[in-house]
């Protein structure tokens, strides 16, 4: 490989909570691993591997020159965006104008902005379950109502929408607006187009509104391709709200900087309306700089890369559940680095339950996730994104300790 996804990097002190970060938040972090154990950072939804080159060197030649005041986004970044979509994603870039990309100071700050702008507080939203914990919290905190339609698992343990349920849902609870998660987080399922289309005629049949959170539509596992939600027809062109960003491919969180593609320029009015009210919504430069160098040719090279290394971790991960976890239930995600574990079966069989999993993992350093906060009831989620060495070791260690032998109270 051109780029190195195999160094162990030293994050402590740098800036990244998913490994200083383990035990200072109760209900949230995981709790620091016992004496005698490092800690292998598998919560937050980060990845644990340097990123492209361009980038920090974008950001040092930037840098260099020493003012930062106001400023507009240049003609680079346009087209750098319109560049990315058409070659990942076969966007049409005659389509794809400047006017229809905006800039949003992070992808849960798009999806609040468009929801305020088509719903009130009080109003339902529809999203599937397994939820993502940050649209839980977003949605919740401004008001609004979640009704899930539960995602549902086929004879081949594959993840599926069920129309019919999200049909009834947006009728019963007077819905006009729902979030769509393509690539799904958590369950990693790259829906295919044929998938998206009969959501979006549910959608239209029903007069919603839809917000595509896509930020994950680069993460692609084992030849899967991604299919923008906007791309499957006209109707859905124009009522649908995309929103991505180079953050989760490139591990820029820490920067912030992502963007929203709005065809439709009523739908792209009010979002624009609503996002510059409060005076937030506002480019930093060197994220714009980020975002320039993320996305030229390198990136594509990287990407690809990372990919491929994501689909070798996520493939030796599913084998070792699959031959050492009896009782324990996971779909091979096909996007994403997360895996979302089903314990139930699993806890039922030895008395135990997900909490006690939880911490017999977190005990030697399997700093993994509580999955119920995604609304998974007996569910761990699991970060795969880190060297191949260190999924191995992690496995290794619940093997050892948490599900095929005495966890470390047990020895005590």
């Amino acid at each position: 490989m051109q780029y190195d996804f195999t160094t162990l990097m030293d994050r402590h002190g740098r800036d990244a909570i998913a490994v200083d970060g383990l035990g200072s938040a109760p209900g949230f972090a995981p709790s620091a691993p016992k004496e005698g154990f490092d800690a292998i950072p598998m919560w937050v939804a980060d990845m644990n591997f340097p990123t492209v080159p361009t980038i920090p060197a974008a950001i040092i030649e930037r840098a260099q020159h020493p003012a930062f005041g106001y400023f507009s986004p240049s003609d680079a970044y346009y087209d750098a965006i319109i560049d990315w979509q058409a070659k990942r994603n076969g966007v049409d870039p005659a389509r794809l104008t400047r006017d229809c990309i905006g800039y949003e100071n992070g992808v849960l700050g798009g999806v609040i902005s468009a929801l305020t702008c088509f719903a009130a507080p009080g109003d339902g939203v529809l999203l599937h379950s397994p939820t993502y914990i940050g649209f839980t919290k977003s949605i919740e905190n401004n008001g609004f109502r979640i009704v899930h339609s539960p995602l549902v698992k086929d004879a081949d343990g594959v993840w599926r929408m069920d129309y019919a349920d999200m049909d009834r849902k947006l009728k019963e609870n007077y819905i006009h607006v729902a979030v769509f998660c393509s690539p799904h987080n958590p369950c990693g399922r790259v829906w295919e187009r044929s998938e998206i289309e009969q959501a979006m005629e549910v959608y239209r049949a029903n007069d919603c509104v839809v917000i595509s959170d896509e930020i994950w539509s680069d993460i692609l596992l084992n030849g899967h391709k991604h299919t923008p939600t906007q791309s499957v027809s006209e109707d859905a062109r124009q009522r649908t709200v995309a929103l991505y960003a180079p953050s989760k491919t490139f591990n820029l969180a820490g920067l912030v900087g992502s963007y929203h593609i709005i065809y439709n320029p009523t739908l792209r009015d009010r979002v624009l309306a609503k996002s510059s009210k409060p005076h937030y919504n506002e480019m930093n430069v060197l994220s714009m700089h980020a975002l320039i160098g993320a996305y030229r040719p390198e990136g594509h090279v990287w990407v690809d890369e990372l990919c491929q290394t994501l689909s070798g971790n996520i493939n030796y991960a599913c084998d070792f559940i699959g031959s050492h976890f009896d009782g324990v239930d996971v779909s091979k995600p096909q996007g994403t680095y997360m895996l979302f574990l089903d314990c139930t079966d699993w806890c039922k069989a030895h008395g135990r339950t997900i909490a006690e999993v939880l911490q017999a993992g977190w005990d030697v350093g399997v700093a993994w996730q509580d999955g119920r906060m995604f609304h998974g009831p007996c569910a761990i989620r699991m970060n795969l994104a880190l060297p191949l060495s260190r999924v191995e070791e992690a496995f290794r260690r619940l093997d050892q300790y948490v599900f095929n032998g005495p966890s470390l109270s047990e020895r005590a």
